[in-house]
Order: structure tokens, then C-alpha cells, then sequence
């Protein structure tokens, strides 16, 4: 199975990749090491993306990554917050991909900013976003404040491990539920083959 993972940190080191880094690795023990895991940094393709707006075409290093998100078995999606929102550099790539690119497919959500108080962009644009691209959003989404890394949660509220483990979890789980029925496909009988099975 393929599993893509796209990050929109910035700088490097970069706390977004660093959340990335460990929910592709959270996943890919779910998935017994069958995932191929691959990483898009956005950073990387950010002046191939507004090529792309200007001129309606896709350069060789986009058109690769495109491919390999529309392929994938599963995503995992991580953005700064900025402005209360993802960054204009991730909302930049959803937007060049195929409207249909995503449909079905199981994607975690993550995102990294500097407080708390940034957490409910996953839910009032990160989830919006995967909902309208029709992807299967995974129940838990994952966001990761300063503070959170190396904290262990309060009385209400888990860990970031504990959410990390819980949505890669769920990530796994969906993937491994789609991937059988893409695979398998009803066999063909002939025409001939049924009308004979008719006759007496």
C-alpha cells in the first residue's frame, strides 16, 4: 500500500514535518511496515505550485507529486496555522490537484501552530476542505501546540502520542478496509458462456 504525506512546514527544522514524521511512522506500524511511505515537502515545489496557477500546467517535480497523491492508499495532510487557517501554500496544492483526485480516499488531518487556541482550524477548515474534495476524513485529528511536544495532557485531554496513536490507528483501519475492494474485481463470464448455462 502507498501512503503519501504532505507537509507544509517552512522552515527547517520544521515542528509541521516533525508531526508528520510521526504519525507516517505511527501508521506504518499499523500497517505491519506494508505502507510505502512517501514524503511531499510543499516547501520544496512552493514556485513550481504558482507556475502551475499562472501557466495551467504542471512542471515535471509537481506533476510527480500530484501523481503519487492521486495514487495513494492513504493520506496524511499537515499544515501550519496561519491566520487561524491552513497556510496559503497547502490550500495552493489541494487546489491544482484534480477535483476527483481525492474521492474515497482516507485522509489524516494534522496540523502545528504556536497555542492551543489555533486547534479548531482543523474542524473549520481543514475538515470543510476534505469534505468538499470528498475524501473519508479519519474521526481524530491531530494538532500539535508548542507546548504540546514532550507534554504528557492534563486530566481532560490526552497526550499528543495518545492522539498521534489514536488517528494513525484510525488511518490504518480505513485504509485496510478500502484497499480489498479496489483491489478485487468481479469476474468476467463470456455471453455465450451464460446463455449456455441456460439451456437444458
Amino acid at each position: 500500500m502507498k501512503l503519501v504525506v504532505v507537509t507544509a512546514g517552512l522552515t527547517q527544522p520544521s515542528s509541521t514535518r516533525l508531526l508528520a514524521d510521526r504519525l507516517a511512522e505511527a501508521t506504518g506500524r499499523r500497517l505491519d511496515g506494508a505502507a510505502d511511505v512517501r514524503v511531499i515537502e510543499l516547501r520544496e515545489l512552493a514556485v513550481d505550485i504558482a507556475n502551475n496557477f499562472v501557466t495551467g500546467f504542471a512542471n515535471g517535480r509537481l506533476r510527480e507529486a500530484i501523481e503519487a497523491v492521486t495514487e495513494a492508499d492513504g493520506l496524511i495532510a499537515v499544515t501550519p496555522v496561519f491566520a487561524a487557517s491552513y497556510s496559503g501554500l497547502f490550500k495552493s496544492f489541494f487546489d491544482v490537484l484534480d477535483t476527483t483526485a481525492l474521492v474515497g480516499k482516507p485522509v489524516l488531518i494534522a496540523a502545528t501552530g504556536g497555542t492551543a487556541r489555533h486547534s479548531l482550524a482543523l474542524e473549520h477548515a481543514l475538515r470543510p476542505l476534505f469534505a468538499y474534495l470528498r475524501a473519508v476524513v479519519a474521526p481524530t485529528a491531530v494538532y500539535a501546540a508548542s507546548e504540546d511536544w514532550g507534554g504528557g495532557g492534563d486530566a481532560f485531554t490526552d497526550g499528543l502520542s495518545e492522539r498521534i496513536a489514536r488517528a494513525s490507528e484510525e488511518l490504518a483501519d480505513l485504509m485496510l478496509r478500502r484497499a480489498p475492494a479496489r483491489e478485487q474485481a468481479d469476474e468476467v463470464v463470456p455471453f455465450e458462456e451464460q446463455l449456455a448455462a441456460l439451456r437444458p
